[in-house]
């Protein structure tokens, strides 16, 4: 019993001793690179604190060295960009100047359903709003909005603003979603009504909102 609780606190001070020279970013924020490291310390970690037969000596030379080549390409990374391009990757513009760029949606694997979750997991509810959207190295998504679409509000403005309401998706993909449509007082003769005001056809939409106001913003599909 001693014999466990002696090797769970040689690798505990290992691991602890580890993520402090590999440094403080949290799972979100990692590199491919540094989640890949963190996977195989993980595995290695956990190999001698299942099987007491094994020493521990086979554990910290392999760890002593993932780690060793973990610093030195944050080193190498930081004198030269090409190294951390090749490495990390370069960042991806998917909206510029309130314009879905539908190639880079495509290269990302991306939906537009998985493009909106990412926006309102920003507080972003209209696509229509956003001047620029960003896909980081880490896979996070930075958003900046169209000038008069920050959301400032002041209590001491004797004006009153209008209550806004949440745009639904009501083509996704050349596809209808009829659940959605129910949710903004729309039906099939209104969505006709709307998709001929935008010279379209249902096949050619790449996405299309509407919100119980009857605001509708509608992108069309990039010719190939």
């Amino acid at each position: 019993m001693l014999i466990f609780v002696f090797r769970a606190i040689i690798i505990y001070v290992m691991i602890t001793f580890s993520m402090r020279l590999l440094g403080k970013r949290q799972i979100g924020q990692m590199q491919p690179a540094e989640l890949v490291v963190t996977f195989l310390l993980s595995e290695i970690f956990s190999i001698p604190m299942q099987d007491v037969s094994i020493p521990l000596s086979s554990m910290i030379v392999p760890v002593l060295l993932i780690v060793s080549l973990e610093m030195l390409t944050s080193v190498i990374s930081l004198k030269s960009i090409k190294f951390r391009q090749l490495l990390q990757g370069n960042s991806i513009i998917l909206i510029k100047d309130g314009k879905l760029d539908q190639s880079q949606l495509k290269s990302l694997r991306m939906t537009t359903d998985d493009l909106l979750e990412e926006l309102r997991k920003k507080d972003v509810f209209d696509i229509s709003t956003v001047q620029y959207a960003v896909v980081e190295t880490d896979g996070s998504l930075s958003v900046m909005l169209k000038a008069g679409e920050t959301g400032v509000k002041n209590k001491n403005m004797d004006y009153s603003t209008k209550e806004v309401t949440m745009p639904y998706v009501i083509v996704s993909d050349g596809r209808v979603i009829e659940n959605n449509m129910s949710l903004c007082a729309c039906d099939r003769k209104r969505l006709d009504k709307l998709l001929r005001g935008h010279n379209a056809d249902v096949s050619e939409v790449m996405l299309l909102t509407l919100d119980k106001d009857g605001n509708s913003f509608l992108i069309k599909k990039e010719s190939v």
